[in-house]
């Protein structure tokens, strides 16, 4: 017996004409292993890996960064003036197109993720052998995945189609939060804590990863009470707490800690690669010791609201400056090509090799407390919203905000996101739906064109493919 399981995604083969929607389509056929005989040899598990190992995909460091980072006003697109980085210039300089790379690319990859974990869930519902792991657990750890890759992509595009509806029909916005908010709460039923996990399985989606996630979605959405619940939720299990060190939160020494809700594991070695090329896109570029391409580095617009801030502890943690000894001791030379790189990705052990070791830190316990003091602050209550925010604030010696006026605090609360968070591909996407967008853009020499930028474009190759969708607005 066989299954044939259809999955979404952009075709990437080359072909005289493509003009069939089919194409929007890739078949796979799946061996029973049940039928064949061999279910000791074929585990649902083994489907699960395939969905993680999607996130150390090649496009999760030189494409990802484009639009996620380059793109706002945390970073610009460094490397050499020459070097276009292919798309990455007309990233940074908002002025790129349909056909750009990065875009295409992940849009390509996080529908490919998501067609592996549904893959997953209906081959392990099905699966009738003996599991090597609790079928429950594996169905949830896939429908977090999906969540989050469905995240990805509806605040990216905006109404996305949806697989087991219709693969070329967008859905709308509304509806795909829905159907996030579905798999993360069937997930959330399923998945153990973090603390019950086995130590050959850290790393793997929890409980409170799927809560943390739901948060996030309804932040977005502006579902405040909702989003304020399931922070605390997370904030009160015990399970999750601050590194008291805010320097160490994206070392080695704290992956998988007591602040980590979910991150991309890199072990860096063959065959188990890390994130490809992420540290190597972003390593100091030139000078006696160059560790890598020196793209995507921190703006001077960032490297100055910290300092307006009082901020050394998170911009130090933050920035690589030319000149500097770094905490292992590693002394990077005034004669890289540009004056800041980006220290939450650079790697102690592997500096900038391409199969990285440095893990990518997705969630954060911190950004739980954030969510939680602007969903508190947006709901009218200011004074609690300053329990949680301080709390951030606390650990890198700033002092505690006091207001309890919800329009001051407001901007307070969207500074600190900025600063915790920066470099940490969260900073375009706040702006848009904050509606700083414009103001924050024009800021840094760019200019944002209302009802166009808010979202990317769907790519012209899967235009090409399936004429029946429809693009994006100003596009």
């Amino acid at each position: 017996m066989k299954y044939t399981y259809k999955i979404a995604l952009l075709s990437l083969f080359t072909a005289a004409t493509i003009t069939s929607c089919d194409d929007f389509v890739e078949e796979v056929e799946i061996v029973d292993p049940i039928a064949e005989g061999s279910a000791e040899n074929f585990q649902p598990v083994e489907f699960l890996t395939g969905v993680y190992g999607m996130h150390t995909d090649f496009a999760y460091a030189f494409s990802y960064l484009g639009i996620t980072d380059m793109i706002s006003d945390n970073s610009d697109k460094g490397s050499s003036p020459t070097d276009s980085g292919a798309d990455k210039r007309v990233l940074d300089e908002l002025t790129f197109t349909s056909s750009s790379g990065s875009v295409t690319s992940m849009w390509t990859q996080w529908y490919k993720t998501v067609g592996r974990a549904s893959q997953t869930i209906e081959f392990t519902e099905a699966f009738e052998g003996q599991s090597s792991a609790p079928k429950d657990r594996v169905v949830g750890e896939a429908k977090f995945l999906r969540a989050l890759n469905y995240f990805w992509l509806v605040r990216s595009f905006g109404a996305v189609p949806l697989q087991h509806i219709d693969l070329v029909e967008r859905a709308p916005v509304a509806d795909v939060y829905a159907y996030i908010e579905q798999d993360l709460t069937e997930a959330i039923a399923a998945l153990p804590l973090k603390s019950d996990y086995a130590a050959q399985d850290l790393g793997r989606a929890t409980k409170g990863a799927a809560q943390g996630l739901l948060a996030k979605v309804y932040l977005y959405q502006k579902k405040w009470q909702q989003a304020a619940d399931i922070a605390n939720t997370v904030i009160t299990s015990n399970q999750y707490d601050l590194e008291p060190d805010y320097a160490t939160v994206w070392r080695a020494s704290t992956e998988n800690g007591p602040e980590s809700l979910f991150e991309i594991q890199a072990r860096g070695e063959i065959p188990q690669h890390g994130v490809q090329q992420y540290s190597q896109t972003q390593g100091t570029r030139g000078g006696s010791n160059g560790m890598g391409w020196g793209f995507n580095t921190p703006s001077k617009n960032l490297e100055d609201a910290f300092n307006a801030e009082g901020d050394a502890i998170r911009r130090d943690a933050t920035i690589i400056f030319a000149g500097e000894t770094l905490f292992d001791g590693r002394f990077i030379d005034e004669g890289v090509e540009n004056p800041r790189y980006n220290e939450k990705a650079y790697s102690s052990a592997n500096g900038g090799q391409g199969d990285g070791d440095k893990n990518i830190r997705v969630l954060r316990f911190s950004e739980v407390l954030l969510i939680r003091a602007e969903a508190l602050n947006e709901l009218g209550q200011s004074a609690a919203a300053l329990t949680p925010l301080n709390r951030v604030r606390s650990r890198v010696s700033l002092p505690a905000v006091t207001t309890t006026d919800q329009a001051a605090l407001r901007p307070l609360i969207w500074k600190e996101r900025r600063l915790e968070l920066a470099m940490e591909h969260d900073r375009w996407f706040d702006l848009v739906r904050t509606g700083q967008a414009k103001t924050a853009m024009a800021a840094d020499g760019k200019t944002f064109i209302e009802g166009k930028h808010e979202l990317f474009p769907i790519p012209n190759n899967q235009l090409v493919q399936t004429p029946e969708m429809t693009q994006n607005p100003g596009w």
